[in-house]
């Protein structure tokens, strides 16, 4: 004889259960696409869609004779054999191997005084040096280059003043140093904020531990502090790169002022900015950034592969 147990009150049946599992993940699926789907739109439209286009300007070149044709990369030999694109990249990269290490080392050490506790109005000197990186650029490049003027500006008046003849900012020899002068004035508050970001979350128990075994406070910065912030150290120096491949701003505001010392190839941005601007070669300027947009992410991605390297 066999009974048969009722049904569990609350209970369903699993009638068509196997069926609705690949539905409700499906919904699932769809559901986290809702969330990010208006981020991605808007990357591909504002990011990846230049991008394509300036590969598609790339690999064609518009006469006055014959309209426009399809080079395919033939604009890329010309880049690579042009002296005025490598004179642009070398200036560039002058740049980058004087003044990104003395920015980082300047701001290095004022998060480093800031944090250790020993400065007096510390706020005050952390607002004030954050403070440059809050005025624009082309306000701030407007300022130097009026106190760089040597007829005008504050180079004049102290002349002036103390009888002297200080050289030329804005001369052909001078005026990368000034351009890089404005840059770090710029961007050290920045770059202080994040190291001094990344030093206030280093455990207090490290330091109690350091002073436990009689280290100094030079000990303490090179054996806790600076390798603590090594991740911070690698993305600093990865943006700095960055911006000093795009350095733009100041020496086309500066060129107007100084027109003997910028040329339109001074940067590589420059010079595809007159390419296509004055020049009318969009197809030849639309190269000239492909390829310093590959170098710039060969040079980041190298620092950053020594980075994580040397933090493992």
């Amino acid at each position: 004889m066999t009974t048969t147990s009722p049904p569990v009150a609350g209970h369903r049946p699993p009638v068509g259960a196997p069926s609705s599992l690949p539905a409700r993940r499906r919904r699932r699926s769809w559901t986290g696409w809702g969330f990010v789907g208006p981020f991605m739109a808007v990357f591909a439209l504002v990011f990846l869609a230049p991008i394509a286009y300036s590969i598609y300007l790339s690999l064609f070149r518009t006469q006055m004779v014959g309209g426009t044709q399809f080079v395919g990369f033939e604009n890329y030999a010309r880049a690579f054999s042009d002296p005025q694109f490598w004179s642009g990249v070398s200036r560039v990269g002058l740049f980058l191997v004087v003044q990104v290490p003395i920015m980082l080392g300047i701001a290095l050490l004022v998060a480093l005084a800031i944090d250790s506790g020993r400065l007096y109005g510390r706020n005050f000197f952390r607002i004030s040096i954050f403070l440059p990186y809050a005025v624009p650029a082309v306000v701030a490049t407007l300022m130097w280059g009026f106190m760089y003027g040597t007829r005008f500006g504050l180079v004049a008046n102290i002349n002036d003043a103390l009888g002297t003849a200080i050289p030329n900012p804005l001369s052909p020899d001078w005026v990368l140093l000034s351009i890089g002068n404005i840059v770090t004035w710029e961007f050290v508050g920045y770059n202080m904020l994040i190291f001094y970001s990344a030093l206030r979350v280093v455990p207090t128990s490290l330091y109690e531990a350091a002073e436990l075994d009689g280290a100094s406070q030079w000990q303490v910065v090179r054996a806790i502090k600076i390798p603590a912030i090594r991740g911070s150290l690698v993305i600093a120096t990865i943006f700095s790169i960055i911006g000093s491949f795009q350095l733009f701003n100041e020496p086309s505001i500066l060129q107007s002022v100084a027109p003997n010392a910028i040329t339109t190839y001074f940067t590589p941005n420059l010079y595809a900015y007159s390419l296509s601007f004055s020049g009318q070669q969009y197809n030849y300027s639309a190269t000239v950034a492909i390829i310093m947009g590959v170098l710039t992410m060969i040079v980041a991605y190298v620092v950053q592969l020594r980075g994580m390297r040397k933090e493992a």
